[in-house]
């Protein structure tokens, strides 16, 4: 049985851990998430490694055949802190913004971030390597993943307004650099008419964490049929139900629908 644990700030692990059902239906997951420290661009460095380093023991007690950190602000200060940690015994598989698939459209594009991925030397380096011919927006969007967390809609839509307000009015291509961003993709669309082409990351992280543990993607099948579920979900350590803000998402709903009966709760 493949089992797989995400950790993230908040709720943005859920895109990931939807994305990972769509490929691997008959996984297991195991969610850890941290309000008592969101966000995570609010911390220093090492408070930011401490907190991940945290969230990761608690899903390797499940021996799980991989971590991802489902996070980019987390991955850009703690991924090298895990890895040393849990490799080569648990793969530790990071987020990284499709920055190198959205230069490949030769379109200029905005990159929408937490400020504290934003100001990174990380997300510059992405810039540099991939997307050198073209003109990049760098977008930071404070606020919007906490009211994600919230699902405070009018907070959210707010924050959208003001993000599409930093970029240039012909710039049609928006990668998303928090996982968060993911889950209100159909309101940033909607806030332009849909002339938006977003570039987001959880396909691609949940495709190369299934290649790093040999696990093949081609849905439901009879060998690999649609029997995943939650086993259980942390919240700074402790064990939680998943919360019912969740169904304000999409892949929140499905995820709530995955969730085992029995999984432990404090």
């Amino acid at each position: 049985m493949t089992r797989i644990g995400l950790l993230d700030s908040g709720l943005g692990l859920l895109g990931t851990a939807d994305a990972l059902f769509h490929l691997a239906p008959h996984a297991d997951l195991v969610l850890a998430m941290d309000p008592d420290f969101t966000p995570y661009g609010s911390l220093s460095p090492e408070a930011l490694e401490a907190r991940a380093l945290n969230s990761a023991a608690v899903l390797a007690e499940w021996n799980p055949d991989a971590i991802v950190i489902a996070c980019n602000t987390a991955s850009v200060q703690a991924l090298e802190a895990v890895r040393t940690r849990y490799e080569p015994d648990i793969p530790v598989i990071g987020t990284v913004p499709a920055v190198k698939m959205a230069a490949g459209t030769g379109q200029d594009f905005a990159i929408w971030a937490t400020p504290a991925t934003t100001g990174s030397a990380y997300q510059q380096d992405l810039i540099d390597t991939y997307a050198a011919e073209v003109a990049v927006s760098k977008v930071a969007c404070a606020g919007l993943a906490e009211a994600i967390n919230d699902a405070d809609l009018p907070t959210i839509d707010a924050a959208i307004d003001a993000a599409l307000n930093q970029m240039d009015p012909g710039m049609e291509t928006i990668v998303l650099g928090c996982t968060h961003y993911g889950l209100v993709a159909e309101r940033i669309m909607a806030a332009r008419a849909g002339a938006i082409t977003l570039f987001d990351s959880p396909i691609p992280v949940a495709k190369q964490t299934l290649r790093r543990i040999g696990v093949e993607t081609h849905g439901v099948s009879p060998n690999r049929p649609d029997t995943g579920q939650v086993i259980a979900t942390y919240a700074s350590g402790r064990p939680i139900r998943l919360p019912q803000s969740l169904a304000a998402y999409p892949a929140g709903k499905r995820l709530l629908t995955r969730e085992r009966a029995t999984a432990p709760i404090a």
